[in-house]
């Protein structure tokens, strides 16, 4: 056993963990970051999974906070370092079975021109709506993700003053479904927006987290792709941990969490070593795992433990398929719409709205319906990602932790029958995606996120269900919404809290500013700029 001192130690090097560690090691505290993974960035991760030169991103592979995200400017990530983010002009594609397609585009006109081939009064409503969510998005939503949340009915009273945040509250009681009903009469473009409303699990029908939908809706036509894979992102966080002094272990495992009077003084690793923290601990992982696992349910009190017992994960998660591929996909629906074949996000699968319904009601049952999933062919927009002239493909649907017919544990039995199932669905509207075409695959199910992740439990990408009372100012209740914890010089930093999951750094960046406020520690970052205009509006 061995002792090391550090003025920090945060637990897990995810993109939460890796962006608070950043923060407090430029404001010139010693950092030390534990991971458990022999390799860091956790959900950044891009992998040689199947054949040399093929990179994969297993896990985050869509950006979609890229503009708002203090990160990438405090750390100089597009101009110190290599960072270069990819925005394919064509966003995302649905491909229905009879061989038409609806586009969205980076560009709002050509967006509204491929609305209106099926209703032009459709298209103008989305006009309209996307006004109003990139007001929404400037004025409130995106500074939102990166301000820690004051309590709802006070947050509430601010959003009634303003007539654009007034509207997104009233979006609130609301599900997916009737707003986007509400928004579109065509049924193929009622399916389109309800499944970018929804692909990352808001419910169809979930009322009390309607705020959202704006956000999904705008963030439809953002997506950003990282050139050279999600994982530089977690590098280049990496390079700046350790020059400014900081440490990452990998490979190694916290056993406990030390406290000294009711105080957190650092972490003891399994192999024995203890890490002592002279300021801070700082968790990115899940609550149960923090305060049950690594601290003990007999330390803490009793209202507190009820409270984290009744934090919900998702009964969802992702099913997804990776390809390695000689050629690029030709989809049948390229003879009238090209543009479908340059997109970045392809939905196959969904002929309408009821076939998105059933969808979610065979995950509610435990049950695997007909594939129908959203693709992504990364290579298409960065070459990098595999060897030259080849390509690599990524299919990813929503689907079940618990099976009906045995549990988490039927994934081994089923994954790849059903990833068969994906690659036949795939091939019928891009039928030269064959056996002659496919060089390998990789398959991950539900049940191996949560082996590969352990803090994404039921493979709860999100790290913590999306609930009407498990968000903002109650997330992951309301004893940890500012980051800090009913254990002194103990801070949360993980999805689980706010502004939840997505890779948004959302949850780093405002952990990291409540702990030098809260310590009085160097604050060397200023705040941003829509978060400074919406207290100037009062918002915040």
């Amino acid at each position: 056993m061995a002792k090391f001192t550090y003025d920090v130690v945060v637990i897990g090097g995810g993109p939460n963990g890796l962006t608070t560690a950043a923060y407090l090691a430029k404001a010139g505290l010693k950092v030390f970051v534990a991971e458990k993974r022999l390799e860091m960035g956790g959900g950044l991760a891009t992998e040689e999974i199947i054949s040399p030169g093929f990179v994969h991103n297993t896990h985050a592979l869509y950006h979609m906070m890229t503009e708002y995200a203090p990160i990438f400017p405090d750390f100089e990530m597009h101009t110190a370092y290599d960072l270069k983010f990819i925005y394919p002009e064509v966003q995302t594609s649905i491909a229905f079975s009879d061989g038409k397609s609806l586009s969205l585009y980076s560009d709002l006109d050509r967006t509204c021109e491929s609305i209106a081939q099926y209703s032009k009064k459709d298209a103008e409503s989305y006009r309209d709506f996307y006004h109003f969510t990139e007001e929404a998005m400037d004025l409130f939503l995106a500074p939102a993700t990166y301000v820690n949340p004051l309590p709802a009915l006070e947050q509430v009273g601010m959003l009634e003053a303003n007539p654009i945040t007034k509207r997104v509250d009233e979006f609130t009681g609301e599900t997916p479904q009737q707003v986007v009903n509400d928004l579109f009469e065509n049924e193929r473009v009622r399916s389109l927006f309800l499944y970018m409303t929804c692909m990352w699990g808001l419910e169809y029908d979930l009322p009390g987290v309607g705020y959202l939908i704006p956000l999904m809706i705008n963030r439809a036509t953002k997506y950003r792709l990282v050139q050279n894979g999600s994982h530089h992102i977690a590098h280049l966080l990496g390079k700046v941990i350790y020059k400014n002094g900081g440490m990452i272990w990998g490979g190694y495992r916290v056993n406990k969490i030390i406290l000294e009077d009711g105080v957190a003084k650092g972490v003891e690793l399994e192999n024995g070593d203890i890490m002592e923290a002279k300021v801070a601990v700082v968790s990115s992982v899940d609550p149960h795992q923090t305060f049950f696992k690594f601290i003990g349910k007999d330390q803490l009190e009793e209202d507190f433990v009820t409270r984290l017992e009744e934090y919900q994960w998702e009964e969802w998660s992702f099913f997804v398929t990776h390809l390695a591929l000689n050629e690029a996909p030709n989809f049948l629906a390229a003879e009238k719409n090209p543009d479908i074949n340059k997109s970045m996000i392809v939905i196959a699968g969904f002929d309408g709205e009821e076939d998105m319904i059933n969808h979610w009601e065979a995950i509610r049952r435990g049950e695997l319906s007909k594939p129908a999933f959203k693709c992504c062919f990364p290579t298409i927009h960065d070459p990098t990602q595999a060897p030259k002239g080849k390509h690599t493909a990524v299919l990813t649907e929503l689907a079940p932790f618990d099976l009906a017919s045995g549990g988490a544990q039927a994934w081994h039995k089923v994954k790849h029958e059903h990833s068969r199932k994906m690659i036949e669905t795939l091939s019928k509207y891009a039928p030269n995606i064959n056996a002659e075409n496919i060089i390998g695959t990789y398959i991950t199910s539900p049940l191996d996120i949560e082996n590969k992740f352990p803090d994404m439990v039921k493979g709860s990408i999100k790290q913590g269900a999306y609930a009407p009372l498990q968000m903002g100012s109650m997330r992951p209740n309301e004893h940890c919404s500012d980051h800090s914890t009913p254990i002194e010089r103990l801070y949360l930093c993980g999805s689980s809290t706010h502004s939840g999951g997505m890779a948004n750094y959302g949850p780093g960046y405002c952990a990291a500013t409540t702990i030098v406020e809260q310590l009085g520690l160097n604050k060397w970052w200023t705040e941003i700029e829509s978060v400074r205009r919406a207290r100037e509006a009062g918002l915040f």
